[in-house]
């Protein structure tokens, strides 16, 4: 469902609950997209997990060094809704690098024979059917799929609301990836504010970008910049996990 407004923005409902507006929607992509794509020296190969709306795949393509994108989505009724009620964001589905797989995520990642720079991992909540990506098996399974020098980043519930499912979900991560650091993104719409991404590497500290903001990139960003990349993942004291 989608809900059209004159006077403000449109908004993405989908089960009654709001994914996604355009007043507030760059908090959170730019984050989730650039956050990991500035951990590595130079990502070429990037899969996206998931989202559907088009904007984390907007972020992705500001990058020069990026030359092949996979966006797998289990459902392509809510692409084309996008598609319709968002137009917007359509042009970002249509750019030649890249290539939508319909598939269920699980599936391709356990099947497929392509591998990545970075991965990102846009889920809703451990719910059918995002339940299948919350699991230790799906992420050995990605590591599977990762090239020599890699990072993922995973929406990872609000620490605010859900702190217990964030520090179980971590722990999980932690048997599985050297360094895995929980960074938090202030999205209003979203319930109490805010929203969590878990950044994952075997080779770098996620905590510090690599490179510099081009100056292209710098200017289209409103949320993202070096400064709130490492300002995320610091946390309030009763809050760390």
């Amino acid at each position: 469902m989608v809900f059209e407004s004159e006077t403000f923005w449109n908004i993405l409902v989908l089960d009654w609950i709001i994914q996604i507006t355009e007043r507030d929607e760059s908090a959170y992509q730019e984050m989730l997209a650039h956050i990991p794509l500035f951990i590595h020296k130079n990502p070429k190969n990037i899969l996206i997990i998931w989202w559907w709306d088009g904007w984390v795949l907007r972020e992705v393509i500001k990058h020069n060094s990026v030359k092949n994108i996979i966006l797998c989505e289990i459902d392509e009724l809510v692409i084309n809704v996008s598609k319709k009620y968002l137009p917007s964001i359509s042009i970002w589905f249509n750019n030649k690098k890249t290539k939508i797989i319909i598939w269920d995520w699980a599936k391709y990642i356990k099947k497929s024979m392509d591998t990545f720079d970075v991965i990102i991992v846009d889920s809703s909540d451990p719910i059918w059917p995002a339940n299948t990506i919350f699991t230790e098996d799906f992420y050995k399974s990605i590591k599977e799929k990762l090239n020599k020098w890699w990072v993922i980043a995973i929406q990872w519930e609000s620490l605010f609301l859900h702190k217990n499912i964030a520090n179980n979900l971590k722990k999980i991560m932690s048997n599985i990836f050297k360094f895995t650091n929980y960074a938090q993104v202030h999205v209003p719409t979203y319930p109490w504010g805010n929203i969590g991404l878990l950044l994952c590497s075997d080779t770098k500290d996620v905590k510090n970008p690599s490179r510099d903001i081009p100056k292209k990139i710098k200017q289209s960003l409103k949320y993202y910049s070096s400064e709130m990349h490492k300002a995320s993942f610091i946390l309030p004291p009763s809050y760390k996990i």
